[in-house]
């Protein structure tokens, strides 16, 4: 099984702000935190996705990438704005885990999503074989379908199925209609069924229901040939108690698919999305 959407740091609360104080987000989740998360649960390889806006961030993940052999893929940063992205992209692309980029689209205005500068720095992606990561909520739907529609020529990769507004008991409409546009674009690659514990509101139990909802939903609109698995860990254990449980959902949300169908979800999808090695 391959974990396709996790994060790592070493904790300072000057470099991670939004950490939440007391919570089992604090400390060090580094390699060999993974390593034991991941004991017995069938995950053998992962992929690491930034968690820092800053460009020491790609070299921190790189550096553990190449100290792991669980670790098989990076998604950085880099100043996709900046006049010289090109030279942050050249230095980091011929590195064998180097697969991706990603900025923390959800936490900016949506007038970056059509933004000259920001796209010039998307354009460079596609010649250096990198996958981009889409990190928004439901909310920015619209502009995430405009903005994969400015790049033909890249592979899109949708974090956390989008981050709906979930509310138990039902499927949002407006979450529905805009991944249905995003999955007829055929460079949206794949989707990550991650993250979406903690989407639910606060205070509010993880209704095992609509998560099943939520998973039925992504593969009817996606395919199985799209989405993939991961778990946001460390950051789901704000609403999960281990690595463990999600695992365990997920292989029990997929018990009634194919053989075909979970390696697709489990393993082969993250692969090809990636390009993994």
């Amino acid at each position: 099984m391959i974990d396709s959407h996790h994060h790592l740091w070493r904790y300072s609360e000057e470099e991670y702000p939004w950490i939440p104080k007391g919570s089992p987000l604090e400390g060090d989740h580094l390699a060999a935190e993974l390593k034991a998360a991941t004991e017995g649960t069938g995950v053998t390889g992962t992929v690491v996705v930034q968690a820092r806006q800053m460009p020491e961030e790609s070299d921190f993940l790189l550096s553990l990438a190449d100290s792991s052999e669980q670790i098989l893929g990076v998604v950085g940063w880099v100043p996709l704005v900046a006049d010289d992205v090109a030279e942050h992209l050249d230095h980091y692309a011929p590195h064998p885990a180097f697969v991706g980029v990603r900025h923390v689209l959800q936490d900016e205005p949506d007038a970056l999503f059509t933004d000259d500068a920001f796209h010039r720095g998307l354009a460079q992606l596609p010649a250096r074989d990198l996958a981009y990561d889409i990190l928004l909520f439901q909310r920015q739907l619209p502009a995430a379908i405009a903005l994969v529609d400015r790049q033909p020529d890249m592979r899109f990769i949708i974090d956390h199925i989008a981050k709906p507004e979930v509310h138990p008991g039902r499927v949002e409409d407006g979450w529905r209609n805009g991944m249905r546009e995003l999955a007829a674009r055929e460079h949206v690659v794949g989707v990550k069924f991650s993250g979406l514990a903690t989407e639910f509101p606060d205070g509010s139990p993880i209704d095992r229901d609509t998560v099943r909802a939520y998973f039925e939903e992504t593969l009817e609109i996606f395919g199985t040939d799209r989405v993939m698995f991961g778990t946001d860990w460390p950051v789901c254990l704000l609403r999960l108690d281990c690595y463990r449980q999600w695992v365990e959902t997920v292989t029990d949300l997929a018990s009634s698919l194919t053989e075909d169908e979970r390696k697709a979800l489990f393993t082969d999808n993250a692969t090809a999305a990636y390009k993994l090695t």
